[in-house]
């Protein structure tokens, strides 16, 4: 039975950490994308940690130099050429540079009668709508690409709480996991089995999702700018987002583009788009993600769309990660809460048959050194 002092501390735990919460709460951007950079250049940490001869420090540091020069510089080049092509169009619209009238005029009158009554059903030749949405799309567009390519104050400090965080995630990540399998208050069976699925489910999603959906932005970029399509960055940052909605993905932009160019008397144009769009951009996803995740599993495509747009809707940009981790928490709590309740054990589940073999998760990994790093501390796991 708990004694009052026990019922306390607990209080007293929790209390403690909502209000650490929300004290780093204003940075949980950089944390969670601090987070997400641990995960996908752990491999790379300890590739460089065997050739460093065991230097963990000097391996993290290492790998946070070509975080930067990899990931971080080209990010910024391309939000400063989407900030321009975005105020660039923006400005076209605004001038009357950019007819938007004749754009949908070409398109209502190349279309066949079903497609004109469908754009009348959705109001889609109202020019006055197009061109307000668009044109707020744009502005909201160009004030979030100008924060990263023109390194605002409030970005270098969240972006030095990133790598500062990723640097101590991959130097620590070990002992730190260790620590808090120990401080989760479960058994051991379904303690190891949430870490394991969560961790598998954790890496699909983000190995898997975010670099595919980049490929698929920046094979888009490049059609579209072989063609002459204008504002091709702006185009390949929308398909790399979109991307990373299942069963739609990045053809809700080249598709209706090429139909576009069908429309309007450019044939050969609209043929090569859509053909580039179902042999290469398509088939991406089919080609890559299997390698990218190994033998993991990911959870299933409309819990996927459904979380990420929840995601979105809660969490702003960061949702559409924030979301399916949270979908695929739920997943791994009810797995073994149906395993607990059934004649399975957790550990039992189908999904652990389908562990990595080639890149092995933070979790498996503190496994196998966990114990003997917990009895040097005195913590017994």
């Amino acid at each position: 039975m708990r004694t009052i002092e026990d019922q306390a501390f607990l209080w007293l735990l929790l209390a403690t950490s909502l209000a650490f919460g929300l004290v780093v709460s204003p940075y949980y951007g950089a944390v969670l994308w601090g987070v997400i950079a641990a995960i996908l250049f752990l491999p790379v940490h300890r590739r460089l940690t065997l050739i460093l001869r065991g230097r963990q420090g000097l391996a993290a540091v290492t790998t946070v130099v070509l975080t930067v020069l990899l990931v971080i510089l080209p990010l910024m080049v391309v939000a400063s050429s989407l900030a321009v092509e975005a105020a660039g169009l923006y400005a076209n619209i605004q001038s009357g540079q950019l007819d938007l009238e004749q754009f949908v005029r070409k398109v209502v009158e190349g279309a066949p009668a079903w497609l004109t009554d469908l754009f009348n059903t959705f109001d889609l030749t109202n020019l006055a709508a197009v061109r307000d949405g668009l044109s707020r799309f744009l502005q909201a567009l160009v004030a979030r690409a100008l924060l990263v390519g023109q390194s605002t104050f409030e970005f270098i400090v969240s972006l030095g709480v990133m790598l500062y965080l990723l640097f101590f995630l991959l130097r620590d990540g070990a002992g730190l996991t260790c620590r808090i399998k120990t401080a989760i208050p479960l058994r051991a069976r379904q303690r190891d089995a949430l870490l394991e699925r969560f961790t598998i489910v954790a890496q699909a999603i983000i190995r898997g999702s975010l670099l595919v959906a980049a490929v698929q932005g920046a094979l888009g970029g490049l059609i579209f700018w072989i063609l002459g399509i204008h504002a091709p960055v702006l185009w390949a940052v929308m398909m790399a987002f979109l991307s990373l909605l299942p069963a739609v993905g990045s053809a809700i932009v080249w598709f209706p583009v090429a139909v576009y160019l069908l429309l309007s008397g450019s044939v050969w144009e609209g043929l090569v788009l859509i053909l580039f769009g179902m042999l290469v951009i398509g088939l991406v996803d089919n080609l890559l993600r299997p390698f990218l995740i190994g033998k993991s599993t990911s959870i299933p495509d409309y819990v996927v769309l459904i979380s990420t747009l929840g995601g979105i809707s809660v969490f702003g940009l960061n949702g559409f990660v924030v979301g399916p981790m949270v979908a695929a928490m739920f997943i791994a709590v009810w797995d073994i809460f149906a395993a607990t309740r059934g004649s399975l054990e957790p550990d039992q589940l189908p999904l652990a048959a389908h562990l990595p073999e080639t890149a092995p998760s933070q979790a498996g990994a503190v496994e196998a050194s966990g114990p003997s790093q917990a009895r040097q501390n005195g913590n017994p796991t």
